[in-house]
C-alpha cells in the first residue's frame, strides 16, 4: 500500500525531461510557488526582477503591470528570493538597501508569500499594516478550516458528554482519502472531494456502530470511553503510517492562480476554500436551528433524559451526529491538506488547537466552536508577527489554560457544561 500511494510521485520524479525544457525549470506546475507584490506606496511597481534559487533550481522573473510577480518551483524545500536593484525603475528604492533577499520554506506551506518594502523608512507603519491585515486574511482561511473539524467535536461531546481525542484522525483520513485520489487516481479535486465526504461519513458510522454504541450499551463511563479514545487514535496513527509512510505531500487542486486581496496575494484556492468553509457552516447552523432533526441533536445535547422521554431516539441522533461530524472533520482533511500538507500525523498536529477552540467557544456549543476556531485561527496566524512560526501552535495552549483559568465554560457555554 506504501508503494501504492507513493507511485504518482515516484513516476513523476523518474519520468524524462523534455528535450526542449530548461535544465532548471520545472516541466509543468507542481502546486509549489513563491510570488509577491511590489509597490511603492500605492504605485505597482513594473518590471522589476527577482532571482528565485534553491533545490537546484533558478529562475528571474520580472513583475507585471500590476507589480505581481510569481514563480513556479519544481518540489518542497527551501528558496531565496533576490531582488535586482538595478531592474527598479528610477526614483524607487527598496526601503532596506541591505535586505533585498527573503527566505521561503515550502516545506510546511505549498506557497509562499515575499514582500519586497519600497520606500523611505517613513512609511513604515504602513508595510506593518500590510503585513497585519495579510495574517488577518491567513488567520480567518485558517481559523474557518479549524471550525469545520471543532463543531464535529462539540457536536459529540455535546450529545454523548465523550472527549473523543481520536477526532484529529478523522481529519487525517480525509486528507488522506482525497490525496489518494487526486495523486494515485488522477481524479479530479471535485470528484475526490465528493468520495472522501461520503468515506468519511462512513467512517465516522463505523466509529459509532462499531465502538461507541456497544460502549454505550454496556454503560461503560465516559473515562472509560475516553481512554479508548487515545487507545484509538495511536492505533489509526500508525494505521496510516504504515499505508501512507512519514513524508508530507500537498493535494493539488488546479487552481493555483494568484488573487490579489488588498495587499495579500491569495492563491484562488484559498479564496475558493473560504468560500467553501462559509457555505458548509451557513448550512449547518441551518440544519440545527431548522431542521426536526437539529433540533432533536440539540434537545439530546440539552438532556438527553428529557429528549428521551419526549419520544426522541436518541441513539439515532447520536449516529446521525458522529456521522455529520465525521464529514465536516473530513472536509476540514481536504482543505488543510491543501495548504498545510498531508502526512500521518497532521490530525494529531492540530487537535490541542481543536480542543482549544471547543473550550474557547463553549463546551458543547456548535456555534461556540466557530467562534472559538476563528479566534484560534487569528490568534495563530497573528502570533507569527512576534513568534517564529514554529511556536504559533504554542499559543493555542496559552489560550487553553487562559480560558480555562478566567471563564471555564467558555465564550457560549453555560456553566453547568463545566466539568
Amino acid at each position: 500500500m506504501a508503494g501504492l500511494l507513493g507511485a504518482a510521485p515516484v513516476a513523476a520524479a523518474t519520468a524524462e525531461p523534455s528535450p526542449t525544457a530548461s535544465a532548471s525549470a520545472p516541466a509543468a506546475p507542481t502546486g509549489f510557488s513563491v510570488g509577491g507584490t511590489i509597490a511603492n506606496g500605492d504605485e505597482p511597481v513594473e518590471g522589476a526582477e527577482i532571482l528565485v534559487e534553491g533545490e537546484g533550481f533558478s529562475e528571474t522573473v520580472a513583475t507585471d503591470a500590476d507589480g505581481v510577480w510569481r514563480v513556479d518551483v519544481p518540489a518542497q524545500g527551501s528558496y531565496t528570493s533576490t531582488l535586482d536593484v538595478d531592474s527598479l525603475p528610477e526614483g524607487v528604492e527598496p526601503r532596506d538597501p541591505d535586505s533585498i533577499t527573503r527566505t521561503s520554506n515550502l516545506n510546511t506551506t505549498p506557497n509562499a508569500n515575499v514582500l519586497f518594502p519600497m520606500g523611505e523608512s517613513t512609511i513604515e507603519g504602513t508595510s506593518t499594516w500590510d503585513t497585519v491585515v495579510t495574517r488577518l486574511i491567513y488567520g480567518i482561511n485558517f481559523g474557518l478550516m479549524l471550525a469545520l473539524a471543532a463543531i464535529g467535536i462539540s457536536l459529540i461531546f455535546g450529545t454523548t458528554g465523550l472527549n473523543n481525542f481520536a477526532h484529529g484522525e478523522l481529519l487525517t483520513f480525509g486528507a488522506l482519502i482525497s490525496f489518494f485520489l487526486t495523486a494515485v487516481l488522477g481524479w479530479s479535486i471535485w470528484a475526490a472531494i465528493a468520495v472522501t465526504l461520503v468515506a468519511s461519513a462512513a467512517f465516522g458510522w463505523f466509529h459509532d456502530a462499531a465502538i461507541f454504541k456497544p460502549l454505550r450499551r454496556r454503560r461503560v463511563g465516559l473515562v472509560q470511553a475516553m481512554i479508548v479514545t487515545i487507545g484509538l487514535s495511536i492505533v489509526l496513527r500508525y494505521v496510516f503510517l504504515m499505508i501512507f509512510g512519514g513524508r508530507t505531500e500537498f493535494i493539488q487542486t488546479g487552481f493555483n492562480q494568484v488573487v490579489p486581496v488588498g495587499p495579500a496575494n491569495l492563491q484562488a484556492s484559498s479564496l475558493i476554500s473560504m468560500a467553501i468553509s462559509v457555505v458548509v457552516l451557513v448550512a449547518v447552523g441551518l440544519f440545527l436551528t431548522k431542521t426536526r432533526i437539529g433540533k432533536a441533536t440539540r434537545a439530546v445535547s440539552d438532556n438527553a433524559a428529557l429528549a428521551a422521554a419526549s419520544g426522541i431516539d436518541v441513539d439515532r441522533i447520536i449516529r446521525i451526529v458522529w456521522v455529520l461530524g465525521a464529514t465536516l472533520t473530513g472536509l476540514s482533511g481536504i482543505l488543510y491538506g491543501v495548504f498545510r500538507g498531508v502526512s500521518w500525523i497532521m490530525g494529531f498536529q492540530i487537535l490541542l488547537l481543536l480542543f482549544a477552540a471547543v473550550t474557547l467557544g463553549g463546551l458543547g456549543s456548535a456555534f461556540g466552536a466557530l467562534v472559538g476556531a476563528i479566534i484560534i485561527g487569528l490568534v495563530t496566524e497573528l502570533s507569527t508577527l512576534w513568534l517564529p512560526a514554529d511556536l504559533r501552535f504554542a499559543t493555542a495552549l496559552i489560550i487553553l489554560i487562559l480560558i480555562l483559568l478566567l471563564r471555564p465554560q467558555g465564550i457560549l457555554g453555560r456553566r453547568e457544561r463545566i466539568g
